[in-house]
């Protein structure tokens, strides 16, 4: 399948800003089953834009710096990525999460993706007694990885309502947990404080869903804005793999992948600072467009 998608964030200002200077995550990094094809950005009323590295997790970060007064910023990302991404079936023969621990605690891999960087709590992602107790019940060592995750990811699919009213972009794990409900931020970041709590390398995805469904499927929640979801580290011959506690189901063809970091702040789309006075305000206009089933 191949996607166009477009991404859209307009901010408005009460009083023109005299500087900006944002860090933007919107290119869809290359990952296995995924493949970017073309991409473009777009600054109204315009900036200097150049490549940065990104501080931590894997994303492709572009700074812009917007020197000339302004009373709004238009920022236009359009993409086109191919994905062909089958469904990961779990296997008698895959290592169980003990083993999966061990060798995530025995890794010398210091790349962006290495295993033991997503074994300890981050600034947004702390652990949490209550949520380590609650995920236990999937989460025995003797049990298969990727049984057991899916496993995770549907009992928080079943048992938290998806509801944008009930949680902020601040919220922490642990407030969501007790209302038991939330979006795709608060249920990500519950299942991997409850994986890290095992001992388990989870890392935070983001990216995006594709907006409408094929026919005779229910449409997948998410799909108007970024989306957010869970990668677990499964071993060496299985890798990073894709969980969405979301919807309860796997990272397959219906997910773009645009960044991997340890939780949300390393991996905004869009971040920075602005020197003004006065409220702003944000719209963010996100469409994923099915260009149809092709070859790669």
């Amino acid at each position: 399948m191949r996607y166009a998608i477009r991404h859209v964030t307009r901010f408005d200002y009460a009083e023109p800003v005299g500087f900006a200077r944002c860090n933007l995550r919107l290119k869809p990094i290359d990952w296995p089953g995924q493949r970017l094809d073309d991409y473009r950005l777009s600054v109204e009323p315009g900036g200097r834009t150049f490549p940065a590295r990104a501080e931590a997790g894997l994303a492709h970060v572009v700074r812009l710096v917007v020197a000339a007064p302004a009373r709004t910023l238009t920022i236009e990302s359009a993409a086109q990525v191919y994905v062909d991404r089958l469904v990961p079936v779990p296997d008698a023969g895959d290592p169980t999460l003990g083993e999966i621990a061990a060798l995530a605690r025995a890794s010398a891999d210091a790349s962006p993706l290495g295993p033991a960087s997503y074994l300890f709590p981050s600034p947004l992602i702390p652990i949490d007694a209550e949520i380590a107790q609650w995920c236990a019940a999937e989460l025995d060592p003797g049990r298969g990885a990727l049984e057991a995750g899916i496993a995770l990811a549907r009992r928080i699919q079943a048992e938290f309502a998806f509801d944008t009213a009930a949680t902020l972009v601040d919220t922490t794990p642990a407030d969501a947990f007790r209302k038991r409900g939330g979006v795709c931020q608060d249920f990500a970041q519950i299942m991997i404080s409850g994986l890290r709590a095992a001992g388990l390398p989870a890392a935070y995805a983001s990216g995006y869903l594709r907006t409408l469904p094929p026919p005779g499927q229910p449409r997948l929640v998410g799909a108007d804005a970024t989306h957010a979801w869970v990668l677990l580290w499964c071993g060496p011959e299985r890798g990073w793999v894709g969980l969405d506690p979301t919807n309860g189901i796997w990272m397959a063809s219906d997910h773009v992948l645009m960044a991997v970091g340890r939780d949300y702040a390393d991996i905004a789309p869009i971040d920075g600072i602005v020197l003004g006075s006065g409220a702003q305000r944000m719209h963010v206009s996100v469409d994923v467009e099915p260009l149809g089933d092709c070859a790669g």
